[in-house]
């Protein structure tokens, strides 16, 4: 006789707060801009997903929110108007010690890359700018994604194409020797533009033969660990 073992339930919210925030957790103590919510949901979106627990502290203390109206509106707003494409998310309120906790969930997207879209006004011109960045979760924190990362997000929906030539051949000879080679490197080795040499380096990543890595704010390329 064989016994199947339990499905796990999920998370309780005394759970979610207790682990604190981490790659799929974040906590917000109240949201008074559409557009900061909105760097998070779209990090969630872009990397694995995750949760946005309203209404607790940094220091795990459940506050709660005072109007779950106001909370939402401010969140769709958020989805609405500062996020392209709008992602697909949940929202809930949960209730501790008569204290109301809005939970936003965000499953990882198979749309990516999210744009989180961020109105300012440049101090040098006096003008208004639309400023477009990809975010993802590193960690506990939201990071903005390099260019080769936005790439290599672009190019998941489409199939692998993949040839062998004197450029790939060159690429892997130089990365035998040396530890690492970024895009714009590679260009200048190869002798093509930088937009082509990124496009053989995402086709060769999603094949598995190299490894895109990320320190800060810069890519590179290395073979596989």
């Amino acid at each position: 006789m064989s016994i199947i073992p339990p499905k796990s339930s999920p998370p309780t919210l005394l759970d979610l707060v207790g682990q604190g925030e981490n790659l799929h957790t974040e906590f917000k103590r109240l949201v008074h801009s559409p557009q900061k919510i909105a760097r998070s949901i779209a990090a969630f979106a872009n990397t694995a997903g995750g949760v946005i627990l309203i209404g607790v502290d940094d220091d795990k203390r459940i506050i709660g929110i005072e109007s779950e109206k106001e909370t939402l509106e401010i969140i769709y707003d958020a989805v609405r108007f500062h996020i392209d494409p709008a992602p697909f998310i949940e929202t809930h309120v949960e209730e501790y010690k008569r204290r109301m906790v809005m939970l936003v969930e965000i499953p990882e997207s198979t749309d990516k890359p999210h744009f989180h879209v961020e109105s300012a006004i440049r101090r040098d011109k006096g003008q208004r700018e639309v400023e477009r960045k990809v975010y993802t979760r590193e960690g506990s924190h939201n990071k903005a994604a390099t260019e080769d990362r936005i790439c290599l997000m672009q190019s998941e929906k489409l199939p692998v194409r993949l040839s062998f030539g004197s450029k790939e051949k060159k690429l892997l000879t130089y990365l035998d020797t040396h530890a690492r080679i970024t895009a714009r490197e590679f260009a200048g080795l190869a002798g093509i533009p930088l937009p082509k040499a990124r496009r053989i380096l995402i086709s060769l990543v999603k094949a598995g033969a190299i490894a895109l890595l990320t320190e800060g704010s810069h890519s590179y390329y290395a073979l596989p660990a």
